[in-house]
């Protein structure tokens, strides 16, 4: 039962304030009433946190050794099963509830056994709040339980049971299995990713040794599966879209893994498994030739996104350890001074685990590690164990010193550099390139900035704008790839460096997004292969060194149309050949359109046209049906008119929003196809290339 107090200011009318304006929300109506309280959001992400609640309870079990297979089914309807082959939820009667502990565990909020007793010593449920959840967002739900020699079965519907726990059939089983279908009351869009669901599983896979994790895709067949038993689509002989996942050799097999596409600086990877303080603490790592870093935290198996207080004891460590290293075997110069935090995070690969019995995190969708135990743990045990690995492994040592030595030099390098853009930009008149049409308007929330391509586009742009809030950038030619460059050759690319000066965020360790001068930033590039790549020079651009303006939905990416489609004093355009072939329309004889380019006379555009279908009783043309189609090549073409009314005017202009759903996929992408390793860049665009679209 949750109390929801609101608060009403007594008025001149004669409304009052007592007792029976108390809302009292009972059993699982505070889920429903305020759903992001408990998952974050309604959004995809939202949706998909439901599989983790659930996936999370399962893989306890794994953690505790009771269990050591998962199955995850997404079913026909919207439908997902997980199933595991642990102990088993327990159907007995719970002394303060009165009704079974599988019902009190399913219906009721802050109920489960992670609180306390021996039921589970790690877990990464703190609230006791998962299943419930779930099930308080679920349309229906269906609890199956295997153990004591039966199978058990309660089925539930927005939270509510349908009827008491009751035992189906005898069973020689244990485990449980979760069957649920979100509410789409709740959630808009209710269709599960496939791949996020493996991606999520397969880190799982990874820390927990000798688990089996099975993802199926069984929502195209309707009919012909059933999900009556724990397991029982390993026994089906039909062909179902599967992946599975088993590691034995745990956070190094984890390392390998986001290593595959990268060259690493020294052979061993490091690694240690060690309890300090009640924080059982597992750190695998590995520098690899680039300058980028990546930690990937867990506390007890939960992902933490956001770091925490793990994160911030490791880098304390490695930071003191490489220094002490470097001051004992005389590496480094005095006048170079010390490694700072950036200097030896730069090209790191890391896995951080730990595991706690008593475990806090900041907020239910557990992001951010907060037990302060955890710090000072792997502070310790990863400070003695790392130093121990320098000094047993000094190629290794001296390898990974060099990468911090030259992170070091070029910091203060990119220091220099990026103070004198700095100045020369203040110089220059608020620190506003030459060549931005900058808006009137000094609100950054409504106000824009096009980046476009060239200064033809840039003319027509700056003519046909709103003045008042878009602002104007030409970009010339193809910007610099900053995948593997560093702040002091990003900026002493001159258009790199204009962006950077025309947002107003600065960039590297004096970033600060509360300065940003625009929260609309549109990159306009023709529809072509130059301007596809121009687009992704940028997108890297963006995510590598300005990644929050990217999380905060600032990026944009203009569609203009590739078709202006005239008949009569009629205009549309159309933005693909789907939607230029309807505008033609059904009885139009379609070889006879001629689509006009820029190289097309004016003479040969006015005879381009389509002819109709003979008219039997007049034997003349219809004037009205005589179409005109021109192919528009690049924004350049487009007269200021023309730009505003189809990419700039905000009542019908067509933007897609940049977003970072799967942030490791997208790094992985962009090392890719951006990287300077070019095995790999084949091999996908050999994997990828019949998705293409080719303009020809």
């Amino acid at each position: 039962m949750a109390k929801e107090k609101e608060t009403k200011k007594t008025q001149g009318n004669g409304h009052h304030y007592d007792a029976s304006d108390i809302s009292v929300l009972e059993g699982l109506d505070p889920v429903r009433r305020r759903p992001g309280m408990y998952i974050g959001t309604t959004g995809i992400e939202g949706l998909h946190h439901l599989v983790w609640e659930i996936f999370d309870n399962s893989r306890d079990e794994a953690m505790g050794g009771f269990c050591n297979q998962i199955e995850i089914v997404l079913l026909p309807g919207n439908k997902i099963r997980i199933a595991d082959n642990g102990r088993g939820i327990p159907v007995d009667i719970h002394k303060k509830t009165k009704v079974s502990a599988l019902e009190t565990v399913m219906t009721t909020l802050h109920a489960g056994g992670k609180f306390g007793g021996e039921g589970y010593k790690v877990s990464g449920g703190l609230h006791g709040v998962g299943a419930s959840v779930v099930n308080a967002l679920s349309i229906y739900c269906k609890a199956e339980v295997h153990r004591d020699g039966g199978k058990y079965m309660q089925e539930y519907s927005q939270g509510k049971k349908k009827s008491s726990v009751k035992k189906i059939k005898s069973s020689k089983l244990n485990g449980t299995i979760i069957t649920f279908e979100p509410d789409q009351e709740i959630f808009k869009d209710l269709k599960f990713d496939f791949n996020t669901i493996v991606n999520h599983v397969r880190q799982q896979a990874y820390l927990v040794k000798k688990l089996k994790v099975t993802v199926i895709d069984a929502r195209d067949y309707e009919g012909k599966i059933d999900d009556s038993d724990i397991f029982y689509f390993k026994e089906l002989s039909l062909e179902l879209p599967s992946v599975s996942f088993y590691f034995e050799g745990g956070l190094i097999s984890l390392i390998k893994y986001y290593n595959k596409f990268q060259k690493p600086i020294h052979n061993s990877i490091f690694y240690i498994e060690k309890e300090s303080e009640g924080v059982s603490v597992e750190i695998a790592l590995q520098y690899v030739d680039d300058i980028v870093d990546r930690i990937i935290p867990f506390a007890n198996n939960i992902y933490t996104s956001e770091g925490g207080t793990h994160v911030t004891g490791f880098k304390t460590a490695l930071t003191r350890t490489l220094n002490t290293y470097c001051k004992k075997n005389e590496m480094m110069k005095d006048s170079e001074g010390g490694f700072t935090g950036d200097d030896v995070l730069e090209g790191l690969t890391c896995v951080i685990s730990v595991k706690l019995r008593e475990i806090q995190f900041e907020g239910q969708t557990k992001a951010k590690l907060g037990s302060v135990e955890a710090q000072s743990a792997v502070n310790t045990v990863f400070g003695e164990a790392f130093s121990s690995f320098l000094e047993e492994n000094p190629d290794d040592a001296k390898a990974i010193v060099n990468k911090a030595i030259l992170a070091l030099k070029a910091r203060k390098a990119a220091k220099a550099a990026k103070d004198s853009v700095l100045r020369k930009g203040a110089l220059e008149g608020m620190t506003l390139p030459g060549k931005l049409a900058d808006c009137q308007s000094k609100s950054a929330e409504e106000s824009e900035l096009f980046l476009v391509e060239g200064d033809s586009a840039g003319g027509s742009a700056k003519q046909g704008r709103d003045r008042r809030t878009q602002a104007i950038l030409p970009l010339r030619g193809k910007i610099l790839n900053v995948e593997r460059a560093r702040i002091d050759k990003m900026l002493s690319s001159k258009e790199v460096r204009a962006l950077v000066i025309a947002m107003g965020t600065s960039i590297g360790d004096t970033f600060d997004l509360s300065k940003m001068r625009y929260h609309k930033i549109i990159i306009a590039t023709d529809a072509d292969v130059d301007g596809a790549h121009i687009r992704t020079l940028l997108l890297t651009l963006f995510y590598r060194y300005f990644k929050q303006v990217v999380e905060n939905g600032y990026i944009y990416i203009a569609r203009p149309p590739l078709y202006k489609i005239k008949k009569g004093k009629e205009i549309n355009y159309a933005y693909s050949d789907e939607e230029k072939m309807k505008i033609v329309g059904k009885n139009t004889d379609v070889t006879e359109i001629q689509e006009v380019g820029e190289e097309t006379s004016e003479e040969e555009s006015e005879e381009a046209k389509v002819r109709p279908e003979s008219n039997s009783d007049t034997g003349s043309e219809k004037k009205s049906n005589k179409m005109h189609i021109q192919r528009y090549k690049g924004l350049g073409e487009m007269n200021p008119e023309e730009l505003w009314e189809t990419t700039m005017d905000p009542a019908h202009r067509v933007l897609k929003k940049v977003t970072i759903e799967d942030a490791e996929e997208a790094n992985k992408v962009f090392e890719i196809l951006m990287g300077s390793e070019v095995p790999p860049r084949k091999s996908f665009i050999q994997s990828n290339a019949k998705l293409a679209e080719i303009d020809i």
